[in-house]
């Protein structure tokens, strides 16, 4: 069974973008703890106004209390789809096992992984009340590899945590690969929980997907 992600870290990476939640979740290659804070300087000035404009879309819609949770949900699900690199993440999470599944069993897969992310942050429509989210700064591990620095604030958050936006630029431009909220980067442990589930089945997917889907079903956040 995945293992939850802690309220707070949840309730941050929604506030950051997605959550993806899920979060949606989003990819990274490795956990270099160079990575864990993006400074001033040595950072990319476009990456960071694209982290900034996106932030303050999303917080937008969540922040919008006279949108109905229909509207807010199409809202969100097409700015996930927009700003999140989804293939990327959903072969991310997957892990090793990845190469092991058949086209019918990887797309079953991601059909619920989506449900499965999307509900997470579905439940936690309601928990934001005027939070904003400042870029800081970014390192640039490459020309197409960005990690942007934010602080986020407002409503309860106290003490200015930090959000961590991981980047790649390819053929259609940014898209967000993870986040790093409380200093867990979301997709890492999202991969570490899903193949360890995989492991401790024999690699049985559908002992994966059932378990997504019931927790979309209930509409169980991550706490």
């Amino acid at each position: 069974m995945p293992t939850p992600l802690s309220r707070r870290a949840a309730k941050l990476a929604g506030a950051a973008v997605l959550a993806l939640t899920a979060a949606l979740p989003l990819t990274l290659a490795s956990s270099d703890p160079a990575m864990a804070q993006a400074a001033r300087g040595h950072g990319d000035p476009q990456a960071e106004a694209y982290v900034q404009t996106q932030a303050n879309r999303a917080l937008t819609i969540l922040n919008d209390q006279g949108m109905s949770v229909a509207a807010k949900k199409q809202a969100f699900y097409g700015f996930v789809n927009d700003v999140a690199d989804v293939s990327r993440i959903t072969d991310f999470v997957l892990g090793r096992y990845r190469r092991a599944l058949t086209p019918e069993q990887y797309n079953r897969f991601a059909q619920a992984f989506r449900q499965y992310a999307d509900s997470i942050y579905e439940t936690r429509f309601g928990d934001y009340h005027g939070e904003k989210l400042t870029v800081s700064g970014s390192v640039a591990r490459s020309p197409n590899d960005v990690v942007v620095s934010s602080i986020v604030s407002g409503a309860d958050y106290k003490g200015n945590p930090v959000v961590n936006w991981r980047l790649l630029r390819g053929a259609n431009g940014w898209k967000v690969v993870d986040i790093q909220a409380q200093g867990v980067w979301l997709a890492v442990v999202q991969q570490q929980d899903f193949t360890s589930t995989l492991a401790n089945h024999n690699g049985d997917v559908d002992v994966l997907i059932h378990q997504l889907q019931s927790d979309a079903s209930q509409g169980r956040p991550a706490h």
